[in-house]
């Protein structure tokens, strides 16, 4: 696990924005560090079943596959997300539970290294091949702040998660 830090090594914009998107996978990768087989698919919510350690991995990978890809990248969809219906809007969560943990941290890191190089290829200002459901064509800049904030709210889901669990905090 590389060491997790906040702090860009150059204060320009791009760096900064994908310091602090780094930051928040890194510490999604964190929480999972150490947690076994069978607590990574317990879904310890009642009301949120679908919320395990590995349902939320795999939401973080294809969240950021339908981002980058599908929207940014004008791709047609697909993978799980293509799947989803008004039955079963998270079909990512749902399998996740038959792969094993190692196997979606890599994929995502795996992923996130091919974005890495997406983000330094195009400008901030680039535009959105696709519309998001307003109509509007955003920015790379907007959809690195929206994965920032949905990376970093779905790392507060894996602090839940893993308490309720295992009984591990922090990370």
């Amino acid at each position: 696990m590389p060491q997790r830090t906040d702090t860009p090594p150059a204060w320009d914009e791009r760096t900064q924005l994908a310091t602090f998107l780094d930051y928040a996978r890194d510490t999604a990768r964190a929480k999972c560090e150490g947690v076994s087989a069978e607590d990574a698919r317990k879904g310890p919510l009642p009301s949120s079943p679908l919320m395990t350690v590995c349902g939320l991995i795999s939401h973080l990978r294809w969240v950021e596959y339908y981002w980058f890809q599908v929207i940014f990248l004008g791709e047609e969809l697909a993978g799980p997300l293509s799947e989803a219906t008004d039955d079963d809007p998270d079909p990512e969560m749902r399998t996740a539970v038959d792969i094993p943990l190692p196997q979606l941290l890599a994929e995502y890191e795996e992923q996130s290294a091919r974005y890495r190089r997406l983000v330094s290829d195009h400008e901030l200002n680039s535009t959105a091949k696709r519309p998001i459901s307003d109509g509007r064509h955003v920015d790379l800049r907007w959809v690195i702040l929206h994965l920032i904030e949905e990376t970093s709210r779905h790392n507060g889901h894996l602090d839940v998660v893993r308490e309720l669990v295992d009984g591990r905090t922090g990370a």
